[in-house]
């Protein structure tokens, strides 16, 4: 028989089945292209350099989220929605979940790939870190608020190790450690000025940052294991975590009084409500394709810099007393985006060391010194 044909024998007779395989120069059916494109707000990234996918990913994180961090403490300004805070989260969750319907629908692969299990652990932290960082707003001010959550590196890449097996180097762990304290110490003058420490909101921001350092690598994780999509995973996380939260409250009696109250300030608080989903929307959505592309740590080094930036625009709008201790914890935090970066291209390049220095300094003098010679 001829090639691409294959025999087939039913009972006495024989019969033909043709069977066309395609050649590998023929282009791929649309579907499994979209499998290997990581695609953003309709910007298909796959078609960029590296490092032209990282800059447009950084660009997107912070300026959604530089947005985001305003429109939530202002949020929190109305009187007498400081109680609310799961509330708030419930229906962040709600218009995630119809912004990732509706971007599902854009894209030509619709199928989920990622199994229902991995998505209930992940809207379970999901839950953990965005409901119990913004009810810890209801206790804490914000900058004892981004004290905490700037400490995350760390716990990240402890779950990276324990959740992917991994092993990160030395400059890794000196990235980590001067950002954190970089943060911590350029945060710590900030809080002096109106400390409002509760040990409610402290223990909920530490159990929100528990969570923030699992989710990332569990989503890294799963992203690659099943190549699932950027808006496959915001619409199932940010759903089931709708319905945990939905349960929550109306357990605890605490879905009516917010009601009431959200209705009798519709604009102050759907209307911010909205703008605060959809630019946290827009952030989350580059910071997965951040996780995707570079991996977790990365992706919180960014993150991590963004609250920092947050933190100095907070100076522009805002008069508050300025010491020399926001200049040397900024230039910490600037080391440790320089190690990371320099981390992740230790391939590309090296930094010299003080004895090779030392040695090219030696060989030139030499060099001169054998030409004033001849």
């Amino acid at each position: 028989s001829e090639p691409g044909t294959m025999d087939l024998k039913f009972t006495s007779s024989r019969k033909y089945i043709s069977i066309s395989v395609p050649s590998k120069s023929q282009a791929m059916s649309p579907h499994i292209k979209s499998v290997d494109d990581i695609v953003v707000l309709g910007i298909n990234l796959s078609k960029f350099s590296k490092p032209t996918q990282f800059f447009i990913c950084v660009s997107g994180v912070f300026m959604f989220y530089l947005i985001y961090g305003y429109l939530q403490e202002l949020i929190f300004s109305v009187e007498g929605f400081k109680p609310f805070g799961w509330y708030l989260t419930l229906v962040q969750f709600g218009f995630y979940s119809i912004f990732g319907l509706i971007e599902l629908q854009l894209i030509q692969d619709k199928r989920r790939r990622i199994p229902g299990k991995t998505y209930m652990i992940i809207a379970f932290l999901t839950v953990g870190t965005m409901g119990l960082s913004n009810t810890s707003l209801g206790y804490l001010n914000y900058p004892t608020q981004v004290i905490f959550k700037c400490c995350k590196l760390i716990p990240v890449m402890i779950g990276g190790v324990f959740i992917q097996g991994k092993r990160y180097n030395i400059v890794d762990v000196s990235a980590a450690l001067c950002m954190s304290l970089g943060l911590i110490w350029f945060t710590l003058a900030d809080s002096t000025v109106a400390p409002n420490f509760n040990l409610t909101g402290v223990v909920l921001i530490s159990l929100a940052l528990c969570a923030d350092a699992v989710i990332g690598n569990v989503q890294e994780k799963a992203m690659k294991l099943h190549n699932g999509s950027n808006s496959e995973m915001v619409l199932y996380s940010y759903s089931i975590g709708f319905v945990y939260i939905l349960f929550g409250l109306t357990c605890t009696s605490g879905l009516s009084p917010a009601v009431t109250f959200c209705s009798k300030h519709p604009v102050q608080t759907y209307g911010y409500a909205f703008l605060f989903s959809l630019t946290g929307y827009f952030g989350i959505s580059f910071v997965l394709a951040l996780i995707k592309i570079f991996g977790a740590l990365l992706a919180v080094t960014v993150t991590t810099g963004r609250k920092a930036m947050t933190i100095v625009l907070s100076f522009l709008f805002f008069a508050k007393p300025f010491t020399l201790q926001y200049v040397w914890s900024g230039l910490l935090v600037v080391l440790g985006i320089f190690l990371n970066v320099y981390s992740k291209n230790m391939d590309k390049f090296k930094l010299p060391s003080l004895l090779g220095l030392w040695k090219k300094g030696v060989e030139e003098r030499k060099s001169r010194t054998l030409s004033q010679t001849v």
